[in-house]
C-alpha cells in the first residue's frame, strides 16, 4: 500500500526534520541537521507524488497549481504541526518542498537570539529587519518578537504573509494575519490599505519589490513598529539593497528615510551544533546616531566597523557570533570557518583568544 502524506509527516516530526522533499525517482527525503537523508519508503512516480500533494491543497489551490505550475501553501494538522509547503513542476512532472512550522512558539532565550532582539522588540515604532538564507530561521525569529509584543503591549498586529506560517492567538493585543493569495492580491496592494486598519505593529513576510519596500518605509515612517525579511547576507548588504533597488534620482530621499526609520538589522544563520541539533549564529546592528548618519551620508560600507566596536549597544558581527559559538564549545572550528564572510579575520581572532561576548 502507498505511503500516505500523513505517514510522511508523522515522520518528520518524530525524526525533528526540518523538510520534506518529493520528486520522482528518489523515496521520500527528510532535511535531518541541514543534510537530506532518504527513507525507506518506495521510489516516488509523478502519479504518488501528485496524489500525495493533492491530499493537502483545497479545490482553489489545485486549479491555481494547474494554470501557474507553482504552488506556495501551508496547512496544519491537530495535534501533530503546521507546515509550509510549495509545489512546483519539473521535468514534467510535480515535485515538492515541505516545511514543519511548530505549533508551539518559541521563545528568544531557547533560541538563542541575542538579547538585544527583544529590547528591539520593545521599541514602539521603527523598522526591524531579518535577514539570511532561505531557512535560516527568519520567520522562527519573526514569530518570537510577535509573540513577545502579543504579550506585552495592548496593540494591533497585522501581519502579512505568503503563506501564513505560525498562528498566533490574540493575548494582549489583537493579531490579524493576512495571507497573499486568499486573503490579499499581494503584498504591496494588502500594505496600501494597511493604515487604514488602524495597526500598531505591521509585518511583511517578504520584502520583494520596490512598491513593497517602498510602502514599508512609509508604515515605519508614520509610527508603527514595522518587521520585515529580506534574503541578504549582513546589515551593510540590507541597507544597500533596499536603496539600490530605487531609481538613482530617489536615492537620497530614500537613504533619509531610511536613515530615521531604521532601528535593527538581525542577520541569520542555523549551524550544525556539536551532539546534534543546529545552533543560532547572527549578526546584530543597532541604529545608533553615528550609523543612522552612515546611512543618510552613502557610507554603508563602514557599518561593518561600527557593529565591530559597537558591543556596549548589544551589536555583534557575524564573525563575533561565530567565535562565541566556538568558544562555548556549540560548534567546531571546521564549522566556523565554512561559515564565516572573513575567513581571514576569523582566523585572526582564534589567534589572538578574542574574548567572548556576553
Amino acid at each position: 500500500m502507498p505511503v500516505t502524506m500523513k505517514q510522511l509527516l508523522e515522520e518528520m516530526v518524530q525524526r525533528n526534520s526540518t523538510d520534506l522533499h518529493l520528486t520522482t525517482g528518489a523515496p521520500p527525503m527528510f532535511r535531518i541537521d541541514g543534510e537530506l537523508v532518504p527513507t525507506n519508503y518506495e521510489v516516488m512516480t509523478p502519479e504518488l507524488i501528485q496524489q500525495l500533494v493533492y491530499s493537502v491543497l483545497n479545490d482553489q489551490q489545485k486549479k491555481k497549481f494547474e494554470m501557474e505550475w507553482e504552488l506556495d501553501f501551508s496547512f496544519g494538522i491537530a495535534g501533530l504541526s503546521r507546515f509550509r509547503g510549495n509545489c512546483f513542476q519539473q521535468r514534467g512532472s510535480i515535485a515538492a518542498a515541505i516545511r514543519t512550522i511548530p505549533f508551539e512558539i518559541r521563545g528568544f532565550k531557547e533560541l538563542g537570539i541575542p538579547p538585544v532582539v527583544q529590547e528591539l522588540a520593545g521599541r514602539p515604532k521603527g523598522l526591524i529587519l531579518l535577514t539570511g538564507p532561505t531557512g535560516c530561521g527568519k520567520s522562527t525569529t519573526l514569530a518570537a518578537i510577535i509573540d513577545k509584543v502579543n504579550s506585552d503591549r495592548r496593540c494591533h498586529i497585522i501581519t502579512v504573509e505568503d503563506p501564513i506560517e505560525y498562528l498566533f492567538r490574540h493575548k494582549k493585543a489583537i493579531v490579524n494575519q493576512r495571507q497573499v493569495g486568499s486573503d490579499t492580491k499581494s503584498f504591496a496592494n494588502a500594505l496600501k490599505y494597511v493604515l487604514r486598519e488602524d495597526p500598531d505593529v505591521v509585518m511583511v513576510g517578504e520584502m520583494r519589490d520596490l512598491e513593497t519596500i517602498a510602502i514599508t518605509l512609509t508604515i515605519a515612517e508614520t509610527g508603527h513598529l514595522t518587521l520585515a525579511t529580506l534574503h541578504t547576507n549582513s546589515a551593510a548588504e540590507s541597507i544597500h539593497r533596499i536603496i539600490d533597488i530605487f531609481p538613482s534620482h530617489q536615492q537620497g530621499q530614500v537613504r533619509s528615510q531610511l536613515a530615521f526609520v531604521i532601528e535593527g538589522v538581525v542577520t541569520q544563520q542555523l549551524l550544525p551544533k556539536i551532539g546534534g541539533g543546529r545552533v543560532l549564529a547572527a549578526e546584530v546592528m543597532v541604529a545608533t546616531p553615528a550609523i543612522r548618519a552612515l546611512i543618510r551620508d552613502g557610507k554603508e560600507h563602514q557599518i561593518y566597523s561600527m557593529i565591530q566596536s559597537g558591543q556596549k549597544y548589544g551589536m555583534q558581527t557575524m564573525n563575533q557570533a561565530l567565535y562565541n559559538l566556538y568558544a562555548k564549545r556549540l560548534i567546531t572550528l571546521e564549522t566556523a570557518f565554512d561559515y564565516s564572510p572573513n575567513i581571514e579575520e576569523f582566523e585572526h581572532m582564534v589567534e589572538q583568544k578574542s574574548p567572548v561576548l556576553g
